[in-house]
């Protein structure tokens, strides 16, 4: 059967559904909407040159998707990503090579040097990245919370002297502070590739405006009134809870502080009818897997971050 790749139709709901159809059927462990996928595509930064591809049968059956760019907030230029999903019941028809070939000659037009692709740490999909010339780097697991029979550790009675926690909703007029923390943590994060948040208008668009930032779930923690902490949180507006950023300034790290702005969010997101949460982290993050297992979150998945130059064989 012949599959056609095509550039999704972000006003096109029925089609932005089908990409998160294809999202979810492949890689369950995302929170993600047709509102994201379209919020993504039409509100990019020029410099990512970020597209999503789709791979549609004759018939018009959307099998696959790819989303594809270059990470133009990295330290190191040229770095390209292409992430393909393939729905696992339409698997042998090719989608996923046509998908990642299209890719491929994206990022090579627009000047990236190194491709970047998160594979399943499964045979097939690890088989199918190396096969294409793709070597594995570091790994990240996928984490799973079942609020619904989980057990919370307790809210404390009384924060620590100057502790305080508010909803980010609260800093509505002025995010600028949250930034700072989000551009801190950013900058510690384990990763191949690298991120430098440093434009603050940016960060508002896509980061603080994201039509999955649950502003009333995402909690910040405040020492003698300033913000120092934070765990950012995404839903689907259903029932998926998702864990996008947890992190404190360096000052004031080694406190519990990030503990305990995840914790008040983890409760506050049962109580408003969440029933899974997930989060993700870099294999080798030791300290937040370790809180991440104090909250009672098990291993589901495990991604390798894969990479290959382009243009080599």
């Amino acid at each position: 059967m012949t599959v056609l790749i095509r550039d999704l139709r972000p006003d096109d709901l029925q089609d932005t559904e089908s990409v998160v159809r294809v999202r979810r059927t492949a890689l369950p462990f995302l929170v993600t909407t047709a509102a994201d996928v379209a919020f993504g595509l039409s509100r990019s930064h020029p410099d990512r040159h970020h597209r999503v591809l789709v791979a549609e049968t004759p018939d018009g059956e959307v099998v696959g998707t790819a989303e594809v760019g270059i990470a133009h907030d990295s330290p190191r230029p040229g770095q390209g990503y292409v992430n393909a999903y393939v729905a696992p019941a339409r698997r042998g028809l090719g989608a996923g090579r046509l998908l990642l070939r299209a890719a491929e000659e994206h990022l090579v037009a627009r000047g990236a040097v190194d491709s970047y692709a998160w594979v399943l740490d499964e045979p097939a999909h690890r088989a199918f990245a190396e096969r294409h010339g793709y070597r594995p780097g570091r790994s990240a697991h996928f984490l799973r919370l079942d609020l619904t029979t989980a057990e919370l550790p307790a809210l404390p009675q009384a924060l620590p002297a100057g502790v305080e926690l508010l909803p980010a909703e609260a800093f509505a007029a002025d995010p600028r502070p949250l930034f700072a923390i989000d551009a801190e943590t950013t900058a510690d994060e384990p990763s191949d590739v690298g991120a430098e948040l440093d434009d603050y208008q940016d960060w508002l668009t896509h980061t603080w405006h994201h039509p999955t930032l649950d502003k009333k779930l995402t909690i910040v923690a405040l020492v003698d009134g300033q913000p120092v902490a934070f765990a950012a949180a995404r839903t689907d507006g259903a029932s998926r809870y998702g864990s996008a950023m947890t992190g404190t300034l360096r000052l004031f790290r080694g406190r519990g502080l990030a503990k305990l702005a995840k914790n008040a969010s983890l409760h506050r997101a049962r109580a408003a009818g969440c029933t899974e949460a997930f989060t993700g982290n870099d294999a080798g993050n030791e300290p937040m897997l370790a809180i991440n297992r104090w909250f009672g979150y098990e291993i589901c998945a495990t991604e390798t971050h894969y990479t290959r130059k382009l243009g080599s064989p």
